[in-house]
């Protein structure tokens, strides 16, 4: 594995892999220098990104409530000849939503520069689907800030980008059945001795804009009662950078994430079991339901020949544990 971030605790500036992914970090680094750093370790003087937010509360919560049960997608039908799809079929080809920076799941390879990972190749089994050729698609990178906007503007067909399903998403966008189901912790230095969340009260944990990951984080109660201190950043690469530097004291979001951050840097661990279910959804806009109901029809597929658990083995089996098993799917109709 060529490692994406090079790992540097208390360097002067983010220390990134000649061939990284997390460039954008450097790019966005501000012109002036901010002194931060978690109660238990030591301050530090470097650039931050571009973006960062401390967040100390939020309105409402994370819970899913207004919509029944938001796992449940549309049916199924049987072959479909107009519509949204007789519109892609005419472009000729699919255009997906995909993640640049979540290693093993959708990130930019950097030897071949190639999109590769988990959502990507369930990206191509789409355009499989339609095509009959997994490469008839073209890729547009994403990130949680922007992921929903893609779908909404239609300049996607579909997102598939470790993207939760909730009662709060399903007002914007429509989603696909689960098709992976993962859960939030939290990871560390491995010096830290935090065990969870509730180990983090009055300390900083980052976060990604755009995901449910902040909500959870500001909402969690800490040991004392004292609450987590939520930074909101761009991306996850510059979460760990900041990890890294110091300026953060953990990073909270999927275990799926946190899993390709910790390859990356293995003075980093996974603590404490996972505080909330999250169940990755293929977003697809409100508009274009027959194109969610091919997309469950493809994925119910996968899940029946082995596509599914052959993409989970090339991926993740290393990352995860050999052991994967595809979600069983639900309908609202």
């Amino acid at each position: 594995m060529i490692p994406l971030i090079t790992r540097r605790r208390g360097a002067a500036a983010p220390a990134l892999a000649a061939l990284g992914v997390a460039v954008t970090v450097v790019a966005g680094c501000s012109s002036g220098s901010t002194q931060l750093g978690g109660a238990s370790s030591p301050s530090v003087w470097a650039p931050m990104p571009a973006g960062v937010t401390e967040i100390r509360s939020l309105p409402g919560t994370a819970s899913d409530t207004g919509c029944g049960d938001p796992t449940a997608s549309y049916r199924p039908t049987g072959a479909q000849t107009g519509g949204t799809l007789a519109m892609i079929r005419a472009r000729g080809r699919l255009i997906a939503g995909v993640d640049q920076n979540t290693y093993k799941f959708g990130y930019r390879n950097p030897v071949t520069g190639r999109l590769e990972g988990f959502d990507v190749d369930i990206a191509r089994a789409v355009a499989k689907a339609i095509f009959g050729n997994p490469d008839a698609i073209q890729f547009r990178v994403v990130d949680p800030g922007t992921r929903i906007a893609a779908v909404q503007d239609h300049d996607v067909d579909i997102t598939v980008d470790t993207m939760t399903v909730n009662c709060a998403r399903w007002k914007d966008v429509a989603f696909s059945t689960v098709y992976y189901q993962a859960g939030q912790r939290v990871l560390v230095p491995k010096s830290s001795t935090a065990t969870s969340i509730a180990s983090l009260g009055g300390k900083k944990v980052c976060a990604a804009a755009g995901s449910t990951s902040i909500q959870n984080i500001v909402n969690a109660a800490g040991t004392g009662g004292s609450k987590p201190i939520g930074i909101q950043v761009s991306d996850w690469t510059d979460c760990l950078v900041m990890l890294q530097q110091n300026q953060v004291d953990a990073i909270s979001t999927d275990d799926t994430i946190l899993a390709g951050l910790a390859a990356q840097d293995p003075s980093t661990k996974i603590v404490g079991p996972a505080m909330t279910s999250e169940p990755y959804g293929i977003a697809i806009a409100k508009d274009r339901i027959d194109l969610v109901r091919f997309v469950n029809g493809v994925l119910a597929q996968m899940r029946t020949d082995g596509e599914w658990q052959t993409i989970y083995h090339r991926w993740l089996a290393g990352l995860l544990g050999d052991t994967g098993t595809p979600p069983t799917p639900r309908y609202r109709d």
